[in-house]
């Protein structure tokens, strides 16, 4: 019994047509990854202020559950932690030779013009709140270690970053 009548059916025409939809799937997902690339190259003022509001966003976690507004949570230490490897993977990327935003009403805070004449120093900060954030994430078990781990972040990665790199409009 032959399930083939011509090449486009039977068998072989359904491995044809699984082989074709991964092909396109694949194109699909490099073309998606191309994009996002260009739009961060073409915006990265924008990429760069929703990567820093993505750190925001998961510090107000931590620092609920630091204050005992929040219960502690350990997965969502985690994700603190990984977002902000992620950024500080990211981050130096995002600021191209003399990409100086302006502040808006919802965003107050540009980057100040010292990043690009320090831009080792810079790029090296971001470098050590990744580290820090890795080290943070792997020794956190309570709310203890967390206050402690969270609490040299904010004050010796964040908070020293942006008071040399930040400037908020007056």
């Amino acid at each position: 019994m032959s399930y083939a009548i011509g090449p486009l059916f039977g068998r072989r025409a359904i491995e044809k047509g699984v082989n074709y939809m991964i092909r396109t799937m694949f194109a699909v997902v490099a073309i998606a990854l191309g994009v996002t690339a260009a739009i961060a190259q073409q915006d990265p003022i924008a990429a760069r202020k929703a990567l820093m509001k993505a750190n925001l966003d998961q510090a107000k976690i931590g620092a609920a559950m630091t204050k005992g507004e929040a219960p502690f949570d350990l997965d969502k230490v985690h994700k603190m932690f990984a977002t902000f490897e992620d950024a500080s993977a990211k981050a130096s990327a995002l600021f191209p030779a003399n990409s100086i935003g302006e502040a808006t009403a919802d965003d107050p805070y540009t980057a100040s013009p010292d990043i690009w004449q320090n831009l080792d120093d810079f790029k090296a900060r971001f470098a050590k709140l990744g580290t820090d954030a890795k080290e943070a994430d792997a020794s956190v078990k309570d709310l203890d270690s967390f206050k402690a781990a969270f609490g040299n972040i904010g004050k010796n990665d964040c908070a020293a970053c942006h008071e040399k790199y930040r400037l908020k409009k007056s």
